[in-house]
């Protein structure tokens, strides 16, 4: 069999599959893409790592027949990667399995195998359905990620939770220290659920969906998913386990406000950061009238910074601790003019919101406070 594709489409493609590869595989057959024409002309390429299956579908430009066969992934990348757009064609040895590429400018040939001890996929076919768009899904991604945990024991924690209502959808994410839910309304799941998205399935979503997409399926069971855009189908295990009552930590009282710029924030916090405890990462802020007044010290190493910045703030003086490096990805993660800074007292989470809210979204970012020495 032989067929002709872009070598940019199809370098894009096994980029994207690459990236469900593991570094150690328990069936060598994983290291492989498995590579499929189909009689109508449609390409597919398969990798996985037996926990999660991703699909790329790739139209070619011509083809003489159906067939599949598995490559080693590593190898057809390296010999794809230099070079540029143009068409390439590739033609199998059905007997000797010899991958021959031919392209402009030469040809290169490499070993492929039967496709036959490739584990077949496991798709979720019935449960329950979300239909999101890129847009709502990256967002609740980006958003969330940085607040799930990495926890040999508490499993629950290392993904991000989908908490689904009738009228809107709740992104939740939580390590313990630190805590994100974003609510979004004005979709329309039509039923009551939830699950897990595990951290690893949701760094790879965030750099293979097409940020155009407007209709992303997702289809669900108590233990498996299958996510499917126009270009891709991804099948994963979920996390199984009952999520924590995240919202019995947000505190409802907060009589502390200050409205903060963004910018100026983060770039006080980066410059204060070099002078933080090492282990702790401590930043003090102390808010007065009009006025937020950083201090980032480490004695061991006797080093200290501070800053200070305006802002708008007109109740009693307060000092709280937070994890400068937190403060600052949550800066980066939100795109609003200001933050408002929310406190109760210094031994009680601090909340950080976006100023100005996207229309039918609510942001929440909850911190966890750290004790300040005197």
């Amino acid at each position: 069999m032989n067929f002709k594709v872009s070598s940019s489409a199809l370098n894009s493609r096994l980029t994207c599959a690459s990236k469900v590869l593991a570094s150690k595989n328990s069936m060598p057959i994983l290291d492989c893409f498995l590579i499929e024409v189909a009689d109508n002309g449609q390409m597919t390429i398969t990798a996985s790592d037996s926990e999660k299956c991703y699909i790329a579908n790739l139209p070619v430009l011509e083809h003489s027949a159906s067939g599949k066969f598995c490559v080693p992934a590593k190898t057809l990348m390296e010999s794809l990667r230099e070079i540029p757009e143009q068409p390439i064609t590739l033609e199998l040895n059905e007997n000797s399995y010899e991958l021959r590429g031919k392209h402009g400018s030469g040809q290169f040939t490499i070993m492929a195998q039967s496709a036959e001890p490739y584990p077949a996929p496991r798709p979720v076919t019935e449960g329950n359905v979300l239909n999101l768009s890129a847009e709502v899904l990256l967002s609740g991604i980006n958003r969330s990620l940085f607040a799930t945990a990495n926890d040999e024991v508490r499993l629950v924690m290392n993904g991000i939770y989908f908490d689904i209502k009738p009228d809107q959808i709740i992104f939740a994410g939580t390590d313990g220290r630190k805590l994100v839910k974003n609510i979004v309304r004005g979709i329309t799941p039509g039923f009551t659920g939830n699950f897990i998205l595990p951290k690893k399935v949701a760094t790879i979503l965030k750099s293979v969906i097409n940020k155009d997409e407007n209709n992303i399926r997702i289809v669900y069971t108590n233990d498996r998913a299958t996510i499917s855009t126009e270009d891709m189908i991804m099948h994963f295990r979920l996390i199984e386990g009952n999520y924590p009552n995240y919202n019995a930590v947000i505190p409802t009282s907060n009589p502390y406000h200050a409205v903060i710029d963004r910018q100026a924030f983060a770039s006080a916090l980066k410059r204060v950061s070099v002078c933080c405890n090492q282990s702790s990462g401590l930043v003090k802020l102390e808010l007065s009238c009009n006025n937020v007044h950083l201090t980032g010290q480490d004695n061991e190493y006797s080093t200290s910074a501070e800053e200070f910045l305006t802002c708008e703030y007109d109740n009693n003086p307060i000092s709280i601790g937070f994890s400068c490096q937190f403060l600052i990805e949550i800066c980066n993660i939100l795109d609003s003019e200001n933050v408002v800074l929310e406190l109760a007292d210094p031994s009680r989470p601090g909340l950080v919101r976006p100023a100005q809210e996207k229309e039918n979204e609510e942001l929440i970012m909850l911190l966890m406070p750290m004790r300040v020495e005197d």
